[in-house]
C-alpha cells in the first residue's frame, strides 16, 4: 500500500479522477494505491465466487458488484473500495448516487464487506472495523490468507486467519477461523466455506 496524493482531495475529486482506477482508495483526503498482487486477486475472486454460488442457491435478492465505492462518512474525505461487497438490490433505489455512479452511501444497502489482507493489515483490522460498524454493515470478513496481521489481532503463532465480524448493536463481535475449520457466518448460515477453499494454489 502506498500513499500517492500530493494534495488533499475531496470525495468529489476522487470520484472524478479515480473512479475508473480500481486499485485506489481515499483516506482522509489522501490517495492510497492498494497495489494488489496476483495471489490477493485470486483469493478475492474465489471469495466472490463462493458467495455468488450461495446467493444463487439461496435465491437471495443480493449480488456482488464488479465495482463499488463506499462512503463510510457523510462529512469525511474517505472512500473505500472493498475487495468484495454484497449489496441488497431491493433497497438500491434509495441510494442517492447509484443511478449515476457505483457509489454506496447507506449502510442498509450493504449486507457484507470482505477485505483480503495485504501489507496494510492495520487498516483492515482496525480502521475499517470501525468505519464499517459505524455505517451499520451487518457482517465484515477479514481474509488474512498469509497471516500478516499483528499478534494482537490473530494471535501466536501467526497463521492464515479468516475473521468474521458480526455487528451487534453498533460494535463488531469477532470470531476467527484457521485452516481446515468450517467458517460460520450469521449472514449465510448454510454456506459451506473453509479458508482452504479460497487459498491460491
Amino acid at each position: 500500500m502506498t500513499y500517492i496524493s500530493q494534495k488533499t482531495l475531496t470525495k468529489e475529486d476522487f470520484l472524478s479522477q479515480y473512479q475508473d482506477k480500481p486499485h485506489h482508495e481515499l483516506a482522509d483526503g489522501e490517495i492510497i494505491d492498494m497495489e494488489p498482487t496476483g495471489p490477493h486477486e485470486t483469493v478475492s475472486g474465489k471469495v466472490a465466487t463462493q458467495i455468488g454460488i450461495h446467493l444463487v442457491a439461496e435465491q437471495l435478492p443480493w449480488f456482488t458488484p464488479r465495482t463499488c465505492l463506499i462512503y463510510p462518512f457523510a462529512d469525511a474525505a474517505t472512500v473505500r473500495r472493498p475487495d468484495v461487497v454484497v449489496l441488497d438490490e431491493t433497497v438500491l433505489d434509495r441510494e442517492p448516487q447509484c443511478e449515476r455512479e457505483p457509489v454506496i452511501t447507506l449502510g442498509r444497502s450493504i449486507k457484507l464487506v470482505v477485505e483480503v489482507v495485504s501489507s496494510n493489515w492495520e487498516t483492515d483490522y482496525a480502521r475499517k472495523v470501525e468505519e464499517y460498524a459505524i455505517l451499520g454493515i451487518p457482517e465484515y470478513w477479514i481474509v488474512d490468507y498469509r497471516g500478516l496481521g499483528g499478534v494482537a489481532f490473530i494471535g501466536k503463532p501467526k497463521q492464515p486467519t479468516f475473521t468474521v465480524c458480526q455487528l451487534v448493536e453498533d460494535t463488531y463481535t469477532q470470531k476467527q477461523y484457521r485452516l481446515n475449520q468450517l467458517i460460520k457466518s450469521p449472514l449465510f448460515p448454510h454456506i459451506q466455506l473453509r479458508l482452504d477453499d479460497i487459498l491460491p494454489r
